[in-house]
């Protein structure tokens, strides 16, 4: 196969296949990640040897190569850790090619960090974890070197070293002299705006690790949080804008009679659930039979799901939602919005909204199950036995002190705070049934309806319980407005 044919191959190549590079047979037998048309990344053999390789096409190959090669050279001229650059070559018309040694075994800090995140709050294991990161962000700020999207996806840990990784994002300012303060600040804004918000108030704390290591600048704590929220409410606009389109996060398929978009990585398990909703709801254990909507718990691969279905009661009703977004498409958005927020719910795998004519009918939502208890069983002890001991567990309260903190610092409001609605799961409270969800641009259009939001997570115990009086202290009052 030929760069040009592999071009026109799609986004899912028949593996493995052979290519010839430089005159040489280069065997791709895996892909990482791939941007159709554009850019195919690797597991490869070549020479006798496993390689990383980065296959660049299409009409922009020739930019993309030059960043790669020329991002490459600057981490190892600067004498940074770095992939060894094997061969590379380009080819007018067809594309190029970068063959990087392979770090077999090797593990990515996001990896690393993913099965941390469920510890307290920077925990010894987390501010390590950190602490490491920033320390050789700090050394590539040191040489006048930056990366574009800088996150711990782009650290590689292999035999205890840690390896930069992404050439394609680095930039330089002058090499081998330290970056400028602004500069630095803008691209810590970019790293730290990829790690949970609840962070925030310990990057201050964090920072020494990078001041040990690069104390080249006073960094000015009040204009690096304001960088990490500009970067924080970018992503979060680019996020929300990849819902609806299909890309390398979503399979989308949009026409006349269906709207259907998917989780890539679950497109293929969730075919068949998606062909038949109805019979997949009818064959399932119920969780809820109404009117307006019907859920049913279904498996697919033992793999237990959540299926909602947003019913059409009668022709009054459709002609009030024929011609705006489903309630599904609703919910899937804000449970998508959690979900990047670092808010727990239920992550959000699938949409599908029934059409007539382009004309909305039915509509279906696929979540994860959650087999957490809702919080007013989690608390009903507190109600039976109401001394001391009866009061609910620290770790939980203080998870709901999180919760209403994260609520209050994204000021997003549910619309309907009963206590079926959040569920205890793996050490944080969890959001469902996110139908009245809202992101509200302003404090003045939150504040109120914050206020609502407690006042109904308050009415799931009565007004003279001992629960109820602890709960109303620990909120935060409806009066009180985030900060801009």
């Amino acid at each position: 196969m030929t760069l040009e044919q592999l071009r026109r191959a799609g986004r899912t190549p028949s593996l493995p296949l052979e290519l010839n590079v430089a005159g040489q047979p280069l065997r791709l037998d895996s892909l990482l990640r791939v941007l159709p048309g554009q850019r195919y990344v690797g597991q490869a053999e070549w020479q006798g040897r496993p390689v990383l390789a980065k296959l660049l096409v299409g009409g922009k190959a020739a930019r993309h190569f030059a960043r790669e090669s020329e991002g490459a050279r600057l981490l190892a001229q600067q004498g940074l850790c770095t992939p060894q650059l094997l061969a590379q070559g380009f080819r007018a018309g067809e594309g190029g090619w970068l063959l990087f040694d392979y770090l077999t075994d090797a593990c990515g800090l996001g990896d690393e960090w993913r099965l941390l995140e469920s510890q307290p709050l920077l925990s010894d294991a987390q501010q390590a974890l950190l602490g490491e990161a920033l320390a050789v962000i700090a050394r590539l700020h040191g040489q006048g070197l930056w990366q574009d999207d800088l996150h711990l996806d782009n650290l590689l840990r292999h035999k205890g070293q840690l390896y930069l990784i992404d050439g394609g994002g680095v930039r330089a300012e002058t090499p081998g002299q330290p970056l400028s303060r602004d500069r630095v600040l803008a691209n810590l804004g970019v790293f730290f705006a990829q790690l949970p918000a609840s962070l925030d108030l310990h990057i201050e704390e964090l920072l020494v690790h990078y001041l040990l290591v690069n104390g080249e600048h006073a960094l000015p704590l009040e204009v690096l949080l304001k960088e990490v929220g500009n970067v924080r409410r970018w992503r979060l606009r680019d996020y929300l804008r990849k819902l609806g389109r299909d890309c390398s996060l979503f399979s989308v398929r949009r026409g006349a009679s269906a709207l259907r978009v998917v989780r890539r990585q679950d497109e293929s398990a969730l075919a068949p659930l998606l062909a038949d909703p109805d019979a997949a709801i009818a064959a399932a254990q119920p969780l809820k039979l109404g009117g307006s909507s019907t859920v049913a718990r279904v498996e697919v691969d033992g793999r237990r799901l959540v299926l909602k279905r947003y019913n059409i009661k009668g022709v009054v009703h459709w002609l009030k939602r024929f011609w705006r977004p489903s309630r599904a498409w609703h919910s899937w958005c804000e449970g998508n919005r959690l979900d990047f927020l670092g808010i727990a719910t239920p992550k959000p795998l699938a949409v599908l909204e029934l059409r007539t004519f382009w004309l909305r009918r039915r509509a279906y939502l696929v979540t994860e199950h959650s087999a957490g208890e809702d919080i007013i069983a989690r608390f009903k002890p507190c109600l039976d036995n109401p001394d001391e001991a009866g009061l609910p567990p620290e770790a939980e309260l203080k998870a709901l002190d999180e919760l209403f903190a994260a609520l209050l610092r994204e000021r997003i409001s549910h619309g309907d705070l009963k206590g079926t609605n959040l569920l205890w799961q793996a050490g944080r409270w969890a959001l469902i049934d996110l139908d009245a969800m809202q992101q509200h641009r302003s404090a003045d259009s939150f504040a109120p309806a914050y206020g609502r939001d407690r006042a109904r997570f308050l009415r799931n115990w009565p007004a003279d319980s001992r629960l109820f009086k602890l709960l109303d202290q620990r909120l935060p009052k409806a009066g009180l407005k985030p900060e801009a």
